[in-house]
This record gives structure tokens, sequence and C-alpha cells, in this order.
């Protein structure tokens, strides 16, 4: 059975599907291509373009339910937020390699696999014609929550695919680095929802507002009851429309 929701200004259309077990979101590209975003599970992602593979954070066995990586296509691109372990998983990553595969990561990652390209807050890469990459400040802001995510390590990432940007913000506050998106005009947003190590639903919802992006999707939220940012973001006539997904 698919659902279907639309977008605003027409830019783009999701359908959800069961694919592998898993919901698979779909959307339209400026020119009019399927770009299909898989929710594996909490902060991870698989992202198809044209035959193109891309996976977030990618881990196997993170949760009650290992993720079998043999069902999914290799990665073309594979990109890791940060090193902790429900982000960075060594074994499942070489498991999702090709000879060409092009990987990237923060410094500390890089460290640990000691394979891969390093990007840093602001960093820019062109991947293929279709398809650009920047990496984004991700980090805590709370006094006693420094410790998590400090300031500067970890990435969040935005995918420009035929004109589709997509926001991929890993573990991450409501930093006010978050403003500046307003002006790339997301079109979907993963944004992390849980305490103690991002954010609350109050800073979810600034965070969305900061952002403007015409889809958020809550990820990375564990216990964490979501149903109130699509409530009040609702309420508040933001424009935004919030997809309530399980990912768990």
């Amino acid at each position: 059975m698919k659902t279907f929701f639309t977008l605003a200004l027409a830019l783009a259309t999701a359908t959800v599907m069961q694919a592998q077990d898993y919901k698979v979101e779909t959307f339209k590209t400026a020119s009019g291509k399927d770009v299909n975003i898989t929710l594996i599970k909490h902060a991870t992602l698989a992202i198809e373009y044209q035959g193109y593979e891309i996976h977030v954070d990618a881990v196997a066995n993170y949760g009650a339910q290992p993720t079998d990586y043999s069902k999914f296509p290799k990665g073309d691109l594979i990109l890791v937020t940060h090193e902790h372990g429900d982000h960075f998983n060594i074994e499942t990553i070489e498991s999702l390699m090709k000879p060409n595969s092009l990987l990237f990561m923060n410094q500390r990652c890089f460290d640990q696999m000691n394979k891969g390209m390093v990007l840093r807050n602001g960093d820019f890469r062109q991947i293929t014609k279709d398809i650009s990459l920047k990496a984004v400040p991700a980090y805590n802001t709370t006094p006693d929550h420094l410790q998590f995510h400090p300031k500067g390590i970890g990435n969040g990432y935005v995918l420009n695919i035929d004109g589709l940007k997509i926001y991929i913000a890993g573990d991450t506050e409501d930093v006010p680095e978050m403003s500046n998106l307003k002006d790339e005009h997301i079109d979907v947003a993963f944004l992390p929802v849980n305490q103690p190590y991002t954010m609350t639903v109050d800073q979810a919802i600034r965070a969305a507002w900061m952002v403007q992006p015409k889809v958020l999707i809550p990820y990375h939220f564990s216990k964490t009851d979501v149903a109130p940012i699509k409530q009040r973001l609702e309420a508040d006539l933001s424009g935004i429309e919030v997809c309530l997904r399980d990912m768990q």
C-alpha cells in the first residue's frame, strides 16, 4: 500500500512503501528524478538516486534487530557523522565498500579506521555532476551536555541531489549555525530528538523554524515522544510538513 503526501510548491512527492522490511520515502528532484531514502533505524539511512547508492551512519548491530546489509547494494558514497557506536561501525562500513567507494567522515573516525577522507565543518565536495556534499556543524550547547558532542568534532551533512537538498543533522542541538541553512532551501531535514545526547522537543521545533525545510522527519529519538513536534508546528502554521516514522 502506498501513502502520498504533497510538498509545498509541488517540488517533490514522497511515497511510503515497504522495501526490505524498511519504509522508503521517495522524493522528486528538480528535474523529476526519484530519490529514494530508506529509513533503516535510529540515525541510519540509505539513499538511492539513479542507481547511485549512498549510506549514512551505517551500523548493522545497533538496537534489538540487526540490519542485514547483504540485502542492500554496496555504497558509492558512504557518510559518517561522528565516531559514536550508534553512528560508526568499521565492520559494517567495510562490508558496504567497493573498490571505488567514496568514504567521508570526521577526523576521529578516520583516526580509528585509517581509511576514507576527512571532512570538517564547512567543507564542500562535488561528488558527481548531480550530487554535492557540504559538512555543517553538529554539537551540544547545553552546559552539562557539552561532553557528548563537542563543537567542531562531528558533522551534519547537506546533500544536494539534482537540486533536491537533504539535511542530515547528525548528533546536535539547535545550534545557531542552523539559521544559515534557511538560505539553502532545504527540502528534507532529519533532526535528532533524544535526551541527553541531542535535542529536546522544544529544541527540535526551534531548529525546524531556523532551517525551514519543506519536510521534517524526526530521527534518532529512541523513546522520546516526537508527536508534539508535528502537532505544534502544524498549529503554528509553519508550513513545514512533519512526517513521523518508526526509526527504532
